[in-house]
């Protein structure tokens, strides 16, 4: 009887980003997630390294040396770029003056933070015209430019906080009458964040115009432009959505998780490093409440271009109850602890079986495009 052909997935990790270590982490779940069912029998995993000086190497390391970082050591790295030419349908690995295409069916992109879910690498694998995991490039983009996501979910109706936001000319200059603005219409405590960033890199509570000085400086070290929002009252849940939106059917979310952050807000070391967080699934809230929370959730997915998936996080103020966005993620952790696969195994599905699904919806969205 003959054997199913396996699919090549080109697993992407790693990156320059501030977000680096953390994708290496994500990606060893998903290296082990691909060794299990259903995945082991319908997948060939094809792992890519990006160094933090923005080298691609083509490795085959352990769940365990991809995520401490020892894979850039393995003696079978071998440099490799994936081919922009649309015939090709792969990568290219070149060793010893010479180059050998290896064929790929999917690329699966675990990457955080800049270069990874912005929108850059997804325009390769567009080139390329290989299926892809998780949102298009527009989307990526949309995402992870705070200011650009907050505009259009003024747009769309969709409820958050209120913000402000300034590019480095206008905050490296005389900046005085800007931040006075922004204290009289914010109010104080203002959190201050680069427009590109994520896991909480570069966030600062400002409590007066002192910290909010500081703040600003320390946002502008991840990015060009900052944003800043009114601080909210609030318990911070987060929605795992997933689906493609050309077939409104298949665009789900999940039963709301509640972060019990171990500080002022869920910092970046709360997410991935101390443990000090917790997570309760699901949130403590009314049902009528968590449906709030579902329902906005899947607008906000929509009128962002969404597709595949995303982490959906929302604040519900206290006294007032107001349910309000604060972002997606459209390439959220996988880590142990990662919020979105523990809220998709509440629903049932486990890591491998997510895995399994995110990359049916990768090829599902480009049949007939390849």
């Amino acid at each position: 009887m003959n054997e199913t052909k396996k699919l090549r997935v080109a697993l992407f990790f790693g990156g320059v980003s501030s977000e680096h270590e953390v994708s290496c982490v994500s990606a060893s779940t998903w290296l082990r997630a691909l060794a299990q069912a259903p995945c082991a029998d319908r997948y060939e995993v094809f792992p890519v390294g990006i160094t933090k000086q923005g080298r691609w190497l083509a490795c085959s390391p352990t769940p365990e040396a991809m995520a401490d970082g020892s894979w850039e050591k393995g003696a079978d790295c071998t440099p490799c770029v994936l081919s922009p030419d649309r015939t090709d349908h792969g990568i290219w690995l070149l060793k010893d003056g010479k180059a050998e295409l290896v064929h790929i069916d999917i690329c699966a992109p675990v990457m955080h933070g800049k270069n990874g879910e912005d929108g850059t690498i997804q325009g390769l694998f567009e080139l390329a015209r290989i299926p892809y995991v998780g949102c298009g490039v527009l989307g990526s983009a949309v995402c992870m430019d705070k200011a650009v996501a907050n505009t259009i979910m003024d747009a769309a109706g969709v409820p958050h906080c209120k913000w402000a936001s300034a590019i480095r000319a206008e905050l490296e200059g005389d900046h005085k009458t800007l931040l006075d603005s922004i204290e009289q219409r914010l109010g104080y405590p203002i959190f201050v964040k680069p427009a590109n960033a994520g896991s909480s890199v570069g966030i600062t509570k400002a409590t007066d115009r002192a910290v909010l000085e500081q703040a600003v400086v320390t946002a502008l070290k991840e990015d060009d432009k900052v944003v800043f929002e009114e601080f909210i009252d609030g318990q911070e849940v987060e929605c795992a959505a997933i689906g493609n939106p050309d077939d409104p059917a298949t665009v789900s979310t999940t039963r709301p998780g509640e972060i019990l952050a171990g500080a002022e807000f869920y910092t970046y070391d709360d997410k991935y490093k101390n443990g000090v967080s917790q997570t309760v699934i699901p949130a403590h809230l009314s049902e009528e409440k968590l449906d709030e929370v579902r329902t906005e959730a899947r607008r906000a997915y929509l009128a962002l271009g969404c597709t595949g998936l995303s982490r959906c996080d929302f604040f519900v103020e206290r006294g007032t109850g107001r349910v309000l966005c604060n972002e997606l993620n459209t390439l959220p952790g996988f880590t142990s602890i990662s919020m979105y696969p523990k809220l998709m195994e509440h629903e049932g599905l486990s890591y491998a079986q997510l895995v399994d699904r995110l990359l049916q919806l990768a090829l599902r969205r480009r049949k007939g495009a390849y």
